[in-house]
């Protein structure tokens, strides 16, 4: 009788010597004699069997599982194939859903923020407005949503139908345009002036939160000017009015 050296195995079952080793050590492969020198060698039940591993493994089935197969009577075969599919459906709707994920980390900001957040934030940039300013957007947003979803999502509503207003552009790309002002810059007391005007002819104050928590949304504020001592100075100014 023919006996083949692992090398030879390997090749006739189309694997790598080390899988044979490694399904050695799993307990998948029985060990074969050795020959006067030491050297394993194989007949052709090995080949069989490796060449069973091999198939279950290419078909998606867990090593894990494959001794448990390779013993199965039939109906035990069929229900744990149907078992390892479940499985395989699972593993593949999962991989699909963070296919999709993956997918949307080209638009950036659109993995993170709802659908009317991201029209917000894409109608800012189309105004012109600094990405700086996008970024503050959508960071103050994803604090307000993720304590008080309801509210901020009203707010989103409120901020995009602003945006139809001609002069709450002008105002929004003013106070951005700001941001690199000094504090005591004589430009600042007449837009906090304008934005008082705007939001009371609207009878909305300021970046109204609703029912967001106050602390959470004096936090989302203070993140947002902490960056600007111009941005600072108008808070204050608007604070002082009131």
């Amino acid at each position: 009788m023919r006996l083949l050296t692992i090398g030879q195995l390997a090749d006739h079952a189309g694997v790598t010597v080390k899988a044979v080793r490694h399904y050695h050590a799993r307990g998948l492969l029985p060990e074969p004699a050795r020959d006067e020198s030491g050297y394993r060698r194989y007949d052709a039940s090995h080949a069989i069997q490796l060449v069973k591993i091999k198939t279950l493994a290419d078909a998606g089935v867990p090593l894990a599982r494959v001794k448990e197969l390779l013993a199965a009577t039939p109906p035990q075969f069929a229900a744990a194939i149907a078992e390892i599919d479940r499985d395989l459906l699972r593993q593949a709707a999962k991989i699909r859903r963070s296919r999709e994920r993956i997918a949307q980390l080209r638009d950036g900001d659109r993995l993170f923020v709802t659908a009317e957040m991201f029209a917000y934030l894409q109608r800012l940039r189309t105004l012109g407005v600094s990405e700086r300013a996008v970024q503050l957007e959508r960071d103050l947003w994803l604090l307000l949503h993720a304590v008080s979803p309801g509210p901020a999502d009203g707010w989103i509503a409120d901020k995009l139908a602003a945006l139809e207003d001609p002069e709450f552009q002008a105002i929004y790309l003013a106070y951005d345009a700001a941001f690199d002002l000094p504090p005591d810059d004589p430009r600042l007391p007449a837009l906090a002036d304008r934005v008082r005007r705007w939001y009371a002819a609207r009878s909305v104050p300021p970046e109204s939160a609703g029912d967001v928590d106050p602390a959470i949304a004096e936090l989302a504020a203070a993140s947002a000017a902490a960056s600007s001592p111009a941005w600072t100075r108008l808070a204050e100014l608007a604070r002082s009015a009131v």
